[in-house]
């Protein structure tokens, strides 16, 4: 059977990777150190140098199961709630033993990356632990949610973080080395798959069933996961976290596995969204300046506006509209509401806390929520 060839990652500063219970837990259950050291010395060197590391863990409720055993092979949803929090402080114990800055345990569902103000709540506060410079540790949050433990979640979460947190890259470690054209371990003709453009019906033909006792995703998941990326601008490798030389390559910029390419860059992916989605929930008006700026690549801030028209939550899509000479001049989401977008108008940024007695940064609308209109995307 051939072997995947060593090829350089694509170009990222921030990525999320996602990790699985096959590579942390024994046949036991018991988490191990064994495959999570390799993957946070990877974490350790991206920080090193200067980027961004979000981790997707799995292993809570393996960890859980190893704490209070023979349970039975399938293990009712309440008693799998209950495992999880049992092992979720064992599994962030685990790496925070492996990885030297603080790990920050977050905890979401798929609730919170539904409704909207949750949604930019949670964007806010990664990027907020990143910029502090700790390594946010994401799971689901298994104790309360009912639907989200189902085949493959945490692939599809970190498919979901990965555009929450406008990451250039997912990882996906897995326990075998990449996709192949069939089941290798049953079809003697399987060979790998490098490169993925698009997952068509024979693509997803190619991934088998579940392959691991204590985890709950598949090759399929993987492949849902990576389309999900894909759909945000954000290319996906798959690369067989169980073998430390392929997980020592992500270091030196190379992989040995799949990658499942993105159509456009991930701003793209966004602006061509923003430009094409539907009717705006409301506008603001701003002035020449400001116009001048959003034209300019800035982001939309205060001081430009002059007044808001309709109304809209923090996350609509809004239209920026220029008083004089009147028209739309771009369209972005808003990360206030309409009644406090009206408060900060005119106002310098520094006043944004003090009108509100709160703030959610120093901007508007930002520059990456935001595409002008009329000009190139």
């Amino acid at each position: 059977m051939r072997q995947f060839p060593q090829r350089p990652l694509p170009p990222w500063n921030r990525a999320v990777l996602k990790v699985g219970s096959s590579l942390l837990a024994d046949a036991s259950g018991e988490l191990t150190e064994h495959n999570a050291r390799p993957l946070a010395q990877f974490i350790a060197a991206s920080r090193s140098a200067g980027r961004d590391v979000v981790l997707v863990s799995s292993g809570a409720v393996a960890a859980g199961r190893a704490r209070v055993p023979a349970q039975g092979a399938r293990p009712s949803l309440v008693l799998r709630q209950a495992l999880a929090a049992l092992g979720q402080t064992r599994m962030i114990s685990l790496w925070q033993g492996l990885i030297d800055t603080p790990v920050a345990q977050v905890l979401l569902t798929h609730d919170d990356l539904r409704n909207r103000r949750r949604y930019l709540n949670a964007r806010n506060t990664l990027i907020e632990l990143l910029r502090l410079g700790s390594v946010p540790i994401i799971n689901e949050n298994d104790t309360v949610a009912v639907e989200e433990l189902k085949l493959g979640d945490n692939d599809n979460l970190a498919a979901t973080v990965a555009a929450l947190i406008d990451a250039d890259l997912l990882l996906i470690a897995s326990d075998v080395d990449g996709l192949f054209s069939a089941h290798p371990l049953r079809d003697a003709s399987a060979q790998p798959v490098e490169s993925v453009t698009a997952i068509t019906p024979a693509v997803l033909a190619m991934a088998g069933d579940p392959g691991s006792v204590l985890g709950t995703g598949g090759m399929r998941t993987k492949l849902e996961a990576a389309q999900k990326a894909a759909s945000a601008g954000i290319p996906t490798v798959l690369f067989n976290g169980a073998d430390a030389a392929s997980t020592a390559l992500l270091a030196a910029g190379s992989f040995r596995g799949t990658c499942f390419e993105a159509p456009s860059t991930r701003l793209a992916a966004r602006k061509y969204w923003l430009r094409h989605a539907g009717t705006a929930s409301g506008s603001i008006r701003i002035d020449a300046g400001a116009a001048q700026a959003l034209r300019g690549g800035k982001s939309l801030l205060p001081g430009g506006i002059l007044g808001v028209d309709g109304e809209f939550a923090r996350g609509d899509i809004v239209d920026i509209v220029q008083a004089e000479p009147p028209g739309v001049v771009a369209r972005g989401l808003a990360q206030y509401n309409a009644g406090e977008v009206r408060r900060l108008a005119g106002h310098h940024t520094r006043e944004i806390e003090t009108l509100l007695g709160f703030s959610y940064g120093d901007t508007v609308v930002r520059r990456d929520d935001l595409v002008t209109l009329g000009n190139p995307a």
